[in-house]
């Protein structure tokens, strides 16, 4: 939360806060980062997506008035089930899973969750947010679609948002600013283009990639991703915003 003790330090994705803290910051919301454990290429850890989400949550509660959680760090994986080391939820599983920490967070207080996901394959976040209506919990998932595409403008990300679908030039670029000890050599050599992958969800990723990068990671920076980071986080204000208001009604 912004202005409690020090922050954590990049690698850290644990909160350092007591309830005392939290008692006197009264956070707005509380932010959920939602990652995945699942191939990511050769040059990519298991753990990227969770990485990304602790990377954007860590920039956000430098900034907002928020209470940051623990992230989830198994999530709905299912299209990379053929790669070594992948492991999964169901999607009703996670649906449960998110449910159940706005209901505790309810009652201690906090009655807006911003679920802060940074797998694709997480689909049924959205339906979450949506069953949330009349909850007694105001939710929203981020970053959307436009959040991404005004980030990788201002940072400027070279490869379009469908081609660089996974382990790609903003993935690389995150983990190259935010854990480079993370990025294994072979990156700048690991491009792979699969634009067409209208059966995905029913073949898997294997159908379409021999390596598990679909993407152009040769293109990314730490440059851009500190800039990717940076512009999301600007984003994060209007969202916050958005609940705030809901909640005041």
């Amino acid at each position: 939360m912004n202005g409690q003790g020090t922050p954590p330090v990049a690698s850290d994705p644990l909160p350092p806060e007591t309830t005392e803290d939290v008692r006197a910051a009264r956070p707005a919301a509380a932010i959920l980062p939602v990652g995945s454990f699942e191939q990511h290429g050769a040059h990519l850890p298991l753990t990227t997506d969770t990485i990304v989400a602790c990377a954007i949550a860590r920039r956000i509660a430098a900034a907002h008035p928020v209470l940051t959680l623990p992230p989830v760090t198994v999530s709905c994986s299912h299209e990379h089930a053929d790669w070594p080391g992948t492991v999964s939820l169901s999607a009703a599983t996670l649906h449960a899973v998110v449910g159940d920490i706005a209901a505790s967070l309810r009652r201690s207080g906090i009655k807006s969750l911003i679920l802060v996901n940074a797998h694709g394959g997480n689909y049924v976040l959205r339906n979450v947010v949506q069953e949330s209506a009349g909850s007694g919990t105001r939710m929203a998932l981020f970053p959307g679609s436009a959040d991404w595409e005004t980030a990788r403008t201002r940072a400027g990300v070279e490869t379009s948002a469908h081609t660089d679908m996974h382990a790609g030039e903003v993935e690389t670029s995150i983990l190259l600013h935010d854990r480079p000890e993370l990025v294994r050599p072979g990156y700048e050599t690991a491009d792979w283009i699969a634009d067409d992958r209208r059966h995905l969800l029913t073949l898997g990723m294997a159908a379409y990639t021999g390596t598990g990068v679909i993407g152009r990671p040769s293109r990314s920076s730490a440059g851009k991703g500190k800039e990717l980071l940076a512009a999301l986080a600007d984003s994060f204000g209007a969202t916050l915003a958005l609940l705030t208001r809901e909640e005041s009604r």
